[in-house]
């Protein structure tokens, strides 16, 4: 990585540079952080701007970041709750703003990607020993036993509470970091020390991911790990290598869960819970229950759906019409981003969000990307669980590593389309 350390680029591209840095790093913690460091990256790029550096900005891949924001404007035109479609546009805007920010801006993302996610991981992983040595700073000052860090108290939301971030939310950024580590041990020679110490930190990131305990995100874990990693990886050998070695993880993590009562719960019986109807007399409201009550609301409306910001005011109407009162007293959102695009924005919208996933994955296959591939594989399956645009720590998340990996791949592109261009005009 010393050969990528930005000394001997342009002072404007090392300011750039490490505005990228601290606005990674301070993703797992309080949004008031990330929005000083964008705000300052975005004075910043207005000071350095130069017409003549200027890229491309009406160009696909601009337009796929973007487009979910564009949704989000056009269907606060025919909203009837104005306030929170303004609110929900506002939360979005930097879907709007990070293209453009790379745009506008000189620095080489794809000289700097791996330095960049390689500072991210090592940010990651102090995280996660920061919120396990204040677990057991806890379990030591009121004298229980170590073996409480498996009790409810201390997984889930409560292991992440210390940094105020939902766990689902912060374990996307985790798997960012666990996959770079992977990745990086994999394709670049160090010593043997320095494998140990990487080796350490990958440790240390999956465990902060099981005691996270968000199933959607452990399930796509694994499908990296089983699917992502040996299509990427050169030779049969090395698949073959790779799959024994993740197989036998996926052994003793499994065997973790069954045999740990909150683990066994969270993942196994909750999951059950989730997807089944609800029962006469049940306490807990299962998800499966609440989408078949947005599906109904949704076909009241299908083509443009309700307008932005509307999703928990109608949403609580139908929770209280359909007797699920948790949900109406807790606020509840779709808890899935697909129907969510459907209940605001209606068919189209859900096309345009999937237009933009589908592009994505089609440059990330392209380039054979395991960093691109993981992350859109993220956003795909969680999408089914979560409303990742709905939370400010979901749209950075989204906004940031979308416009990196695409922004790795801008000079092909522009050549190609210059050629396309040229040969348009020879003809």
């Amino acid at each position: 990585m010393k050969e990528l350390l930005p000394g001997s680029d342009s002072l404007a591209n090392k300011i750039s540079f490490f505005h990228i840095a601290l606005l990674m790093l301070s993703l797992p913690f309080d949004m008031f952080y990330s929005h000083v460091i964008l705000i300052s990256l975005c004075v910043h790029t207005i000071i350095q701007l130069k017409k003549g550096n200027i890229r491309q900005v009406f160009t696909a891949w601009v337009l796929a970041i973007q487009s979910v924001f564009f949704v989000a404007v056009i269907a606060t035109i025919y909203s009837q709750y104005p306030r929170q479609a303004f609110a929900e546009c506002g939360r979005e805007v930097v879907i709007f703003l990070f293209p453009l920010i790379f745009c506008f801006n000189t620095i080489d993302i794809k000289k700097y990607r791996d330095l960049l996610l390689f500072i991210y991981t090592i940010g990651c992983t102090l995280t996660v020993t920061y919120l396990f040595v204040d677990a057991f700073y806890i379990i030591n000052f009121y004298h229980i036993p170590f073996n409480s860090i498996f009790n409810p108290a201390f997984t889930n939301h409560n292991f992440s509470q210390p940094i105020g971030m939902h766990a689902t939310f912060f374990s996307l950024q985790l798997v960012i970091a666990l996959v770079f580590m992977l990745y990086y041990l994999l394709n670049y020679k160090t010593s043997s020390l320095l494998k140990m110490i990487y080796m350490v930190c990958c440790l240390i990131l999956l465990t902060g991911l099981v005691q996270l305990a968000s199933k959607s995100i452990l399930i796509t874990v694994f499908l990296i790990f089983a699917l992502v990693f040996p299509y990427c990886l050169a030779t049969w050998k090395k698949r073959f290598r790779f799959i024994a070695v993740v197989a036998s993880i996926a052994v003793i993590i499994l065997g973790v869960i069954l045999t740990t009562p909150t683990f066994r719960a969270k993942y196994i019986t909750d999951l059950q819970t989730d997807l089944s109807p609800l029962k006469p007399g049940q306490n807990s409201e299962p998800r499966l229950a609440r989408w078949e009550v947005i599906t109904k609301v949704i076909k009241s409306s299908p083509v443009i759906g309700y307008g932005s910001g509307s999703e928990i005011t109608v949403l609580g109407n139908a929770f209280y019409n359909h007797k699920l009162y948790d949900s109406y007293v807790e606020k509840l959102n779709a808890h899935n981003q697909y129907l969510s695009f459907l209940l605001k924005s209606g068919i189209w919208g859900l096309l345009v969000y999937l237009a933009a996933l589908t592009y994505g994955v089609k440059i990330a296959l392209q380039n054979k990307d395991v960093m691109f591939i993981s992350f859109m594989l993220l956003i795909t399956m969680v999408s089914l669980s979560e409303n990742i645009l709905d939370v400010d720590k979901g749209v950075f998340f989204y906004g940031l590593f979308f416009t990196i990996f695409l922004f790795s791949y801008p000079q092909k592109n522009n050549i190609s389309a210059k050629n396309n261009l040229n040969t348009m005009a020879t003809n």
